[in-house]
């Protein structure tokens, strides 16, 4: 059983009756305004069953996944008090923090307690292939966008020969996880032109469309000449204080677009959106948590008539809606493929990118696209490129500069491959090293890539011709094993073994209750760049050794820039180097949350090192580089 994995200590007890703290914790955690409910239930030591269960998922809404952690295990440590979905959601947050064992372990506990559910059915049939699906796709590559900022950039949709996104610092209602949604809305639509993969010459869309309510998620026909988009609902009488979103349409007409209308199946008790339209505009594929669907947030499919009436809704079935959330659909017509993103079917972390083919009335078996598109942390809202591989989805992974940022993907067919490197990570006796984290670096020594290798050891990367590459493989209890290979000659394919040594004496010493680490160095950058160099990741390794030998330890970090470029930019960049280090270290450590950082810009020098007002500098290159780093600090 599963419940073997919890950890004896002192829980707080169930209350029978609920107290004025719990109620008001209740009121904002009805209203997923998370970070007041845990406030509020936090307040109170006596919580009822249902005020730990709130308190749990909400510290996981706000991606707190240790504190979430934590409060399931007082839940499940009281059998008589747990519920199936207590076991199913902290099967999802031991995922988050890639924790696959354990999580695996409690979705067993959960398949036992309800097999017919849909969720316990998608892991019975698809746990087999989690080490695929880890497994870095050779065929695909993924690029984090430039234009992305420390706002909520996602929600992609094709315009013509452009692309039309949502940005904003607030989310809607359908996606509950870390934002209260009931106060005024935030988000607008944007355009922007592709040009070498990235998104430039971005305007606000249209100041007609974009008004005063919340606007996002829009679809276009081929033509540009129909749209549908998601919207507030304008008069929302419910007492819940929680807007619920609706889906407007419009069309282009004499150079301009008409009074959007609302579609006719909406309803203030519920919301609909994400709207996906056919090609001609005439089929609507849509998400709602309209009552008697499969689960929470379920996927519709509407049709407009001769008579220029949208059919009835229709649900797409048990084939791809589960009891969890099923959302972002896009359906791409050359292939019958619908994409959508779920927390439902069975896959890597919290909304994962799926597919299914159309097959007649019916869909066929849904996939898992793996990584690297899929990732421990939300997915979503992927669209191709019609007729070709290319395409964008919105992810909110570490290593983003806001929450949600844009991602653009490529997918190669075999032929179209340059390199690939086909490697093993293996211990001094010749057994392969499964979880090994393995490290890719290009010649000037800068992190290209990471995986984990499968239970074989084995692990792939596809790569460029006619270049060099270190390759670094870290694994807790083992020294450090590298390699340096070469793609250049005629060989597709390069073959490589990574040896790692058992050592468990090379962990730095802790003293005075974890207060002080032997030696912890700061780590450097190149100008103007925030990925993370090998001499870097040396340094970040004995981190995280360090980290796994003592699990309490918490450690913070503060990221730095040089005096050069603007203030602003300077933060900015600084930021970018505290998350490429958190990132780097939180995917190599049990309870990522441990550490956590913050980019200061330019202040906090450790030498004398000034520019003058045009940004020119008497300081050596040296002297910058010591300003250019990120610095921790024992916290716990």
């Amino acid at each position: 059983m599963a419940l073997g994995f919890l950890v004896a200590c002192n829980f707080a007890a169930f209350s029978q009756e609920k107290s004025n703290a719990e109620l008001n914790g209740d009121k904002f955690f009805f209203r997923y305004a998370y970070d007041k409910a845990i406030d509020a239930y936090s307040s109170d030591k006596q919580l009822t069953v249902s005020g730990n269960r709130n308190l749990a998922e909400s510290y996981f809404n706000m991606g707190n996944n240790e504190q979430a952690d934590s409060m399931y295990r007082i839940i499940l440590n009281a059998p008589s008090q747990a519920i199936p979905e207590d076991f199913y959601n902290y099967a999802m947050v031991l995922k988050n923090q890639g924790n696959y064992v354990g999580s695996n372990g409690w979705m067993n506990t959960f398949y036992t307690a309800m097999p017919d559910d849909l969720r316990a059915k998608s892991y019975d049939k698809n746990n087999a292939n989690l080490e695929s699906y880890l497994l870095n796709k050779p065929n695909c590559k993924i690029t984090k966008l430039a234009m992305n900022t420390s706002a909520q950039d996602f929600g992609t949709a094709y315009y013509n020969d452009k692309i039309v996104y949502a940005s904003s610092n607030a989310k809607p209602k359908m996606i509950k996880r870390k934002y209260n949604w009931t106060g005024q809305p935030f988000l607008n639509l944007y355009c922007a032109e592709v040009k070498n993969g990235e998104l430039e010459n971005i305007e606000f869309f249209n100041k007609k469309i974009n008004d005063k309510m919340h606007e996002g998620l829009a679809s276009f026909s081929n033509d540009g000449s129909k749209m549908a988009y998601t919207k507030n609902n304008k008069k929302d009488y419910n007492d819940d204080d929680v807007v619920e979103l609706q889906i407007y349409l419009s069309e282009f007409k004499n150079n301009k677009w008409s009074e959007a209308i609302p579609f006719p199946y909406n309803n203030e008790a519920y919301s609909m959106g994400h709207p996906c339209l056919s090609s001609d505009g005439m089929t609507m594929y849509f998400a709602s948590d309209m009552p008697g669907g499969m689960g929470g947030v379920d996927l519709y499919k509407s049709s407009l008539v001769a008579d220029g009436n949208w059919t009835v809704p229709v649900n797409l079935g048990n084939t791809i809606n589960t009891e969890g959330d099923e959302m972002f659909p896009y359906f791409q017509e050359s292939t019958k493929s619908l994409y959508f993103s779920s927390n439902g079917h069975f896959g890597l972390g919290g909304l994962d990118v799926f597919s299914s083919t159309s097959i007649g009335s019916s869909w066929g078996a849904v996939k898992n696209f793996g990584s690297p598109i899929n990732s421990q942390a939300d997915d979503f809202s992927l669209i191709f490129n019609q007729g070709a591989n290319t395409g964008f989805f919105s992810t909110n992974r570490l290593n983003g500069l806001g929450d949600d940022d844009i991602y653009s993907f490529e997918q190669y067919s075999a032929s179209n491959l340059n390199r690939v490197i086909v490697g093993i990570a293996k211990d001094m006796k010749g057994a392969g090293l499964k979880e090994t984290f393995v490290s890719l670096f290009n010649p000037q020594d800068s992190l290209l890539a990471y995986v984990i290798s499968a239970s074989d050891g084995s692990f792939i990367f596809n790569v460029d011709k006619d270049l060099n590459f270190l390759l670094v493989g870290s694994k807790e209890k083992y020294s450090n094993g590298s390699a340096r290979v070469s793609s250049f000659g005629e060989a597709d394919t390069i073959y490589v073994t990574l040896l790692l040594k058992q050592d468990n004496s090379n962990v730095p010493v802790i003293d005075n209750g974890l207060t002080k680490i032997a030696k912890l160095n700061p780590i450097h950058f190149d100008f103007d760049k925030w990925n993370i160099r090998a001499d870097a990741a040396d340094e970040l390794n004995k981190i995280v050794r360090v980290m796994n030998a003592y699990p309490l330890m918490e450690i913070e970090l503060s990221a730095f820039a040089d005096c050069r470029g603007s203030e602003e930019y300077n933060i900015i960049l600084s930021e970018n180097r505290a998350q490429a280090t958190t990132q780097y270290i939180q995917n190599r450590i049990s309870n990522p949350n441990r550490i956590s950082g913050k980019g200061y810009g330019e202040t906090n020098s450790v030498n004398e090192c000034v520019c003058n007002e045009d940004g020119s500098s008497d300081c050596t290159d040296q002297e910058h580089e010591n300003n250019r780093r990120t610095e921790f600090v024992i916290t716990k």
